[in-house]
């Protein structure tokens, strides 16, 4: 599969569709919300979100469909934190990400798409 080249680094083909989450950051339900590097995964967006705490006052959210083949129908073509939790890879086409969305390796030539997080309290908001 060919990928286009252009301006738009947030991997075309990915469709937008609206993100309006809200969680906690410090439920039960996220655990790993509360350290750094932790992660958790949720059910918005096009194929789900990943959430990646950078730091106790910023969180970061990508889109876990792959820029590379953002519709493919596989399970493996989601994005997910790999078994190190050193980076985030997609085990179709081994794609690999940093924990700040960034392309590490290929075959994807962008890095994850990203939604806006904003942090009140507690309450972690993402959006688009």
């Amino acid at each position: 599969m060919f990928a286009s080249c252009n301006d738009n680094n947030q991997g075309p083909g990915i469709p937008n569709v609206p993100v309006s989450e809200q969680i906690n950051v410090n439920s039960q339900l996220y655990p790993r919300l509360r350290q750094d590097g932790g992660y958790a995964y949720l059910n918005g967006g096009y194929k789900g979100i990943i959430v990646v705490r950078q730091n106790a006052n910023l969180y970061l959210a990508f889109e876990r469909a792959c820029p590379y083949d953002p519709t493919a129908t596989l399970p493996c073509g989601r994005v997910e934190v790999d078994q190190s939790n050193l980076f985030i890879i997609d085990s179709c086409c081994g794609s690999q990400f940093n924990f700040q969305g960034g392309l590490m390796t290929g075959p994807a030539v962008y890095g994850l798409r990203q939604y806006r997080t904003a942090l009140d309290g507690s309450l972690l908001y993402i959006s688009n």
